[in-house]
């Protein structure tokens, strides 16, 4: 699509750009959330409370490099005008639900580098854990349809 005057719209660049954020906007929650304010876990949990600590240290400094790298690419576009707002919507959640899913399948289950809560019972926080990334995923894949399929 393409306004009058103006760059064409970069669909592809407007995904990437804004799931590059939705991936450190999830890690940050993450991080944050379970992290720190919950004390659940640690990015890696396998070794002594120090390396456990410097792995969050380590997701934080990458949870940044996506933020940074996302803003930068959102930035280029927005001054070329070439920002296409429904597929920057999608990639938002795409972005935030793969972080998710990958975190909860890979990293709690394939891994094992942690789980969301050390308790007896796992089965409802992964349940939970694992929807919230699938969920985030369906909004992010309806709006992608939903840009495709726009005027």
């Amino acid at each position: 699509m393409k306004p009058t005057g103006q760059q064409p719209l970069d669909t592809r660049r407007s995904l990437v750009a804004v799931l590059l954020i939705g991936v450190g906007l999830m890690a940050a929650v993450d991080e944050i959330v379970f992290h720190q304010l919950l004390a659940w876990h640690h990015f890696f949990d396998r070794a002594t409370p120090a390396i456990g600590l410097l792995s969050d240290g380590l997701l934080h400094a990458a949870e940044l490099i996506f933020l940074v790298a996302g803003f930068f690419l959102l930035s280029e576009l927005k001054r070329q005008q070439a920002l296409a707002k429904g597929y920057a919507r999608a990639g938002l959640f795409l972005g935030a639900g793969g972080f998710q899913l990958f975190d909860g399948v890979i990293d709690h289950k394939v891994l094992r580098v942690h789980q969301v809560r050390y308790v007896d019972n796992l089965w409802p926080y992964d349940l939970g854990w694992n929807a919230a990334g699938v969920a985030l995923l369906l909004i992010g894949w309806w709006l992608l349809r939903r840009a495709r399929h726009a005027p």
